[in-house]
């Protein structure tokens, strides 16, 4: 799909559509890439440090990095979507990636465990503020039709790039230490990015504008009552508890990062404990986002064409069946399994949950919906790990992985009663490519 509208800052007409932007979409996917290796960077390598050069042994101690980076991403998050729709996407972009440059520095010369958990702060506001604004910015350039192929695009490349490098750094770890290898891969990241987003990438505020003026309500009136501007307080509460499907997707994407979170923490402990090396337990962690990321390729296009709801409902189901497998075996072979069919599930949810939220979220606002999800989705890395660690305190590893499946089963329930289709196929009566789906 292309449409032309209004000329942008540069006296150039706006064009949506895959096609028309590819040059900067590849750019911003490429950028997106590099956000994800900044997290790959320390999943595999940081549990191991704490118990290996920082003697701790309690879970919950030890997952409050996670904790940190859940929590500061999750703020950083909101004032991404306020300030993209205020100032601009790049400028938000830009920031973000300062903030990366100590985060590698600090991991490497870290004398005590406090300084894990400051620069996982930081990194929390480095991943809130770039991954956010690549998001917004991707919607803005494809427009309504594409959306779901280009959140697939987009996730794919982030959490590909997320398997790469944990098990980069599994590998470096392995052969040269905990410290400082893996995290050299950080600074080459953090330099690369912030020069291209500095030099490559384009604003694309105006193609949201657009996207607004050819605006076309649904037919069935669902969203007359979000046309326009609206608050950033109305925003929030439309996003969080009373829009049905925006609300549905908030605590799908937090329930969604609280299975993630708790990997990131429980996964190579239980791992380990069954004697596993360091080299198979990167290869174990590797595998849940490689199937992730590369899924994503696939099911974000696939809820183009088949809709939202029901791949939602169905990867959160995934979900659970994979946890549940995860909590029952202790062999190599069967973790693996485990973690492919959790990648597999979260690649059905991931990128769809963004498209259904872009289909609701008018493109005047539309930068502080994807902001308001992304809070309540990546808050999801705090509890998961609040709630792994005390559990895991309290009973055991396996324990904690049985209660996030039963969660993750109730949140596919709540998809299912509550959320209704968001996304309009071609064959709709709605005017296709109008500014809701």
């Amino acid at each position: 799909m292309s449409r032309t509208g209004a000329k942008g800052t540069g006296q150039r007409p706006v064009s949506l559509g895959l096609r028309a932007n590819a040059a900067q979409f590849t750019i911003l996917v490429a950028i997106n890439a590099l956000v994800g290796g900044m997290v790959g960077q320390q999943q595999t390598v940081l549990p191991l440090l704490a118990e290996d050069e920082f003697g701790l042994t309690g879970y919950t101690f030890m997952f409050t990095y996670v904790v940190a980076f859940g929590i500061t991403k999750a703020a950083a998050n909101y004032f991404a979507g306020t300030w993209s729709d205020k100032y601009g996407r790049k400028p938000v972009l830009i920031a973000g990636w300062l903030f990366a440059i100590p985060v590698p520095l600090m991991l490497i010369w870290a004398p005590n465990w406090g300084w894990v958990v400051a620069a996982n702060v930081l990194l929390g506001i480095n991943q809130g503020l770039t991954w956010s604004t690549t998001v917004i910015m991707k919607i803005d350039l494809v427009g309504p039709k594409q959306r779901g192929l280009a959140m697939g695009l987009n996730e794919a490349a982030g959490y590909g790039a997320v398997a790469v490098t944990s098990m980069a750094a599994g590998y470096l770890a392995a052969e040269y230490g905990l410290r400082p290898a893996p995290f050299l891969l950080g600074l080459s990241y953090t330099a690369l990015a912030l020069g291209l987003s500095t030099l490559a990438v384009k604003e694309t505020r105006d193609h949201a504008k657009v996207e607004a003026a050819a605006h076309v309500a649904r037919a069935d009136g669902k969203h007359d009552h979000l046309h326009g501007q609206l608050s950033n307080r109305n925003v929030f509460t439309q996003t969080s508890f009373r829009e049905p499907a925006l609300s549905s997707a908030s605590q799908a994407g937090l329930v969604n990062n609280l299975n993630f979170g708790l990997s990131w923490g429980l996964f190579p402990l239980l791992f380990a404990s069954s004697g596993l090396a360091v080299g198979r337990i990167g290869l174990l962690f590797a595998l849940y986002p490689a199937v992730w990321g590369i899924g994503q390729l696939f099911t974000g296009a696939l809820s183009d064409r088949w809709g939202r709801k029901h791949l939602i409902t169905t990867g959160m189901f995934t979900q659970a069946a994979a946890l549940a497998v995860i909590a029952s075996v202790d062999t190599f072979a069967w973790w693996a399994v485990g973690t492919m069919l959790l990648g597999a599930g979260t690649a059905m949810v991931y990128p769809t949950l963004l498209a259904a939220v872009g289909d609701v979220a008018h493109p005047a606002w539309r930068g502080r919906a994807v902001g308001i999800y992304r809070v309540w989705r990546d808050l999801g890395y705090a509890v998961g790990a609040l709630m792994g660690g005390v559990v895991a305190d309290l009973w055991s590893l396996r324990t904690a992985v049985w209660v996030a499946a039963a969660v993750s089963v109730a949140s596919a329930l709540v998809v299912a009663f509550r959320m209704y289709e968001t996304h309009h196929r071609p064959t709709d009566t709605v005017l296709e490519g109008a500014g809701h789906g």
